[in-house]
């Protein structure tokens, strides 16, 4: 299971670096960089994966152990990855997206500054201090400037708390034993929790159609950078998924579980994430193209979640 993870890591990644060459080939306006490498990094592992694996256990004779078995181990396993996924998501893509999205200030012109250059650039009083403060007194104010500039409200969202917690309960023993089982004596916290969790999946229904149809009223995107997120997202991606899984299998990283390698090859094939609508809302720009985006890779998704899982489920059968 440790796999888990750093293939989702690399799924961000190599999704960043594909989003990158689409900026630099399709050349879009700046305030625009930030949702384009977004939706080439994350992917939706949370409600895809969800609706996917269960659907493919029920299945009587299909590649994947018997039913019971598969819907107990397959949703194990989509869990871990939906986790993975929201912490990577309001952690590595968020501060991408706020990089590339906030505005670059411009810089004063020579002429109505020229007497601030005859200011130099340290301070006599700044430079005495930085070298009587030693090393560890410099890394102190490292990490406080660092710690101003990053925000971490936005880094430990709701849901990024939400799947830390689970992901502690579930390691931990004892906790899973209180909450988690028919004997459990904190059994009605799974309970609720099981009642609230349904209505997950109508309920990105809902949002997805929502934005979808805010990308049907919006036609201020260029076709040749919704060409390249696709392409980069239902091609490219998918195929650096399968280098990287089945190599991982030749150098015995993982174990030759179908089921779990069917988990880890569908986490490179997925639509971008909803939760990107989110975050472009959060920082107000790209809000209209981040619709136009997801209308059309989640019509086009249709055609990706047929092609792929089938050619995955037979690679791994």
């Amino acid at each position: 299971m440790w796999f888990m993870p750093v293939n989702v890591l690399f799924t961000f990644i190599i999704g960043s670096f594909l989003g990158w060459i689409v900026i630099v080939i399709t050349k879009p306006p700046s305030h625009l960089r930030g949702l384009i490498v977004g939706c080439c990094a994350s992917g939706n592992l949370g409600t895809m994966p969800l609706i996917i694996v269960p659907a493919i256990c029920k299945q009587r004779g299909g590649p994947f152990r018997d039913p019971d078995n598969c819907q107990k181990y397959g949703m194990g396993y989509v869990v871990l990855s939906m986790t993975m996924g929201t912490i990577y998501s309001w952690t590595y893509v968020y501060n991408i997206m706020r990089v590339l999205i906030s505005p670059i200030e411009t810089q004063p012109s020579i002429e109505s500054n020229y007497d601030t250059s005859k200011v130099p650039l340290i301070s006599s009083q700044e430079e005495e201090d930085n070298q009587k403060a030693g090393r560890w007194e410099k890394v102190k104010r490292r990490i406080v400037s660092l710690s101003e500039k990053v925000n971490l409200s936005t880094i430990f969202a709701p849901a990024t708390i939400a799947a830390m917690i689970a992901l502690v309960i579930g390691l931990i023993t004892p906790l899973r034993k209180l909450i988690i089982g028919n004997g459990a004596p904190l059994g009605v916290l799974q309970d609720s929790l099981t009642l609230v969790g349904d209505g997950a999946i109508p309920a990105m229904t809902l949002i997805v159609g929502g934005n979808l149809l805010k990308g049907m009223r919006s036609s201020g995107m260029k076709k040749s950078t919704i060409i390249g997120v696709l392409v980069a997202r239902y091609i490219l991606l998918p195929i650096s998924g399968l280098f990287i899984v089945r190599g991982a299998y030749k150098l015995d990283l993982i174990t030759s579980d179908p089921l779990y390698q069917f988990v880890l090859l569908i986490q490179y094939a997925v639509p971008p994430a909803m939760n990107l609508g989110t975050i472009t809302q959060l920082f107000g720009a790209g809000e209209s193209e981040c619709s136009v985006i997801m209308l059309w890779t989640y019509a086009l998704a249709s055609v990706s979640l047929t092609a792929w899982p089938t050619f995955f489920m037979w690679l791994v059968a």
